[in-house]
């Protein structure tokens, strides 16, 4: 399938999302859409997609206009999409999310024919090595095998162009590599592939050609091999980008936060933090390195009073830490949840109520019953200038923002008040690199200031630049503390997957 789109526009109230855009992309082709948050890339594919109606322009499909009403349009015209936050149903399993709204039925009472689409997915999953159950439950799968079944559901659908949004953003690095082996199996097969990310590595790894958006314009087109990194973040951004950590080493003061013994179960009643014994000190920076679904998640979730803890203590400048999270924050402890939408912020609030989502209830924005309005929203106004959150408004609801945006409204929040501590997990996950680079150095300029930082992440860059300490966890236990000197990506990569340093690493690495 060739996709042409010839001036597309689209506005929402008080912003051009997409303007004039001019975007070809050919059968067989991995065309890579670049651009920081906010630059337009998710709306022009929700135009392209049928989500929206673009105020101007056309699309073409090999050569003749259409117009899509509706996702089932361009779904019907041979046009796929994996959004950056699955559509999966969790307690169906795999085949039955992939035939739904396509079900199969067989017999003159049209039941359905789940044999058949299974038949059809294992084909699907053999042919283009998506290795997936097709009888497992969502809900009982990893984040990496979740994405597979977002891609055979386009497939099934005989999908020609598939729209991949973010597709690496909650993947590990070795998630990454068999989505790349995917993604090549299929333009070799004839399918065009539209992938959306603000990675640059990936970008340059993967793409055949490569289009950057910067505030709803196209800005240029690269060929990967000709151009770098910092080319390509200089046309993202309008400006140079400093893609490394600038930091000087820490200076570690008293201990903050103190795990002594930390046993946590996760919402089946496993144990997911397994007698964990850690300390992190006004000063420093102890990243938190692991493949996810390794107790992370539950280890943060102990430490910022969301999740009961079943043995061991918890403390925070000496006193202990009960499951309370308006205590935990009385007690200065700031906390960038790894999922921003389910914990981080309420969608359909304003951008100025999220702004004082843990501190609404005390002055200065309330005394009594009665909420100070005008306060609210002049210190959100002085905020969002000074975190570089690009909203109209601060009335707007902050569900219309970017997911860069949205980020920068807890970062903004969190960090913009006396911190003993900071609990960030995933602090850059899916932001382009102009937001990686503010966001790291607003997390180094907190650590100097003296605050505790705890990150917690699966991107190994970000690990082994923002770290002046890393634990590694693995299978709830915290198998090994290094200093960033030693923590190479291949010793880092062994630990997180359960090896021994002396037994697993190479000769030459592990002298």
């Amino acid at each position: 399938m060739q996709l042409e789109l010839k001036g597309i526009t689209k506005r929402f109230p008080g912003v051009v999302a997409n303007e004039g855009i001019d975007l070809t992309v050919i059968p067989g082709e991995i065309h890579a859409l670049l651009g920081e948050n906010g630059a337009g890339k998710s709306t022009l594919m929700n135009v392209l997609y049928g989500l929206y109606q673009p105020d101007e322009g056309e699309i073409l499909i090999d050569g003749a206009p259409v117009t899509f009403s509706g996702p089932g349009d361009a779904i019907a015209a041979g046009i796929g999409m994996v959004h950056q936050h699955f559509m999966l149903i969790p307690v169906f399993t795999v085949t039955e999310n992939i035939m739904l709204g396509v079900e199969s039925t067989s017999g003159p009472l049209l039941t359905l024919d789940r044999d058949a689409a299974r038949r059809r997915i294992v084909e699907l999953s053999e042919q283009h090595g998506l290795r997936v159950d097709p009888d497992a439950f969502i809900e009982d799968l990893p984040v990496g095998v979740r994405q597979r079944v977002e891609i055979l559901k386009t497939l099934y659908r005989h999908s020609n162009l598939l729209v991949l949004d973010e597709p690496s953003a909650v993947l590990t690095p070795q998630e990454i590599e068999d989505l790349f082996e995917v993604m090549r199996s299929l333009a070799k097969a004839g399918t065009s592939i539209i992938f959306i990310t603000h990675k640059l590595n990936e970008v340059l790894a993967i793409a055949d050609r490569i289009t950057v958006l910067r505030r709803g314009h196209v800005v240029g087109t690269a060929i990967p091999g000709a151009t770098s990194e910092a080319e390509l973040a200089r046309m993202m951004v309008g400006r140079p980008v400093q893609l490394e950590v600038s930091k000087t080493p820490a200076k570690a003061g008293d201990e903050v936060l103190t795990l002594t013994g930390l046993t946590v179960r996760d919402d089946r009643g496993q144990i997911a933090v397994d007698n964990i014994d850690l300390t992190v000190h006004a000063g420093e920076i102890v990243a938190v390195a692991g493949v996810h679904g390794n107790g992370q998640t539950e280890l943060v979730e102990a430490i910022t009073g969301m999740r009961s803890v079943e043995d061991g203590e918890i403390r925070i400048s000496g006193a202990p830490v009960k499951a309370n999270p308006r205590q935990v924050y009385a007690s200065g402890v700031g906390h960038v949840p790894e999922d921003r939408i389910e914990e981080g912020l309420v969608l359909g609030f304003t951008v100025a109520e999220n702004m004082i989502l843990n501190s609404y209830y005390h002055a200065p924005y309330s005394s009594g019953l009665a909420l100070h309005l005008d306060r609210m929203v002049d210190d959100a106004k002085e905020l969002t200038r000074q975190y570089d959150v690009r909203t109209p408004s601060v009335l707007n609801d902050v569900g219309n923002l970017s997911g860069g945006n949205q980020q920068k409204v807890i970062v903004a929040r969190e960090f913009s008040r006396p911190l003993k501590l900071l609990v960030a997990a995933q602090p850059t996950r899916g932001l382009d690199v102009g937001s990686i680079e503010y966001i790291h150095r607003r997390i180094v300029a907190k650590r100097d200031e003296g605050t505790a930082v705890l990150i917690v992440s699966t991107e190994l860059e970000e690990v082994l630049s923002l770290g002046d300490r890393i634990a590694v966890m693995f299978q709830g236990r915290i198998t090994d503390i290094l200093d960033p000197a030693e923590a190479t990506p291949e010793r880092l990569g062994l630990l997180m997957g359960g090896a021994h340093p002396e037994e697993g690493l190479p000769a030459e690495v592990a002298s």
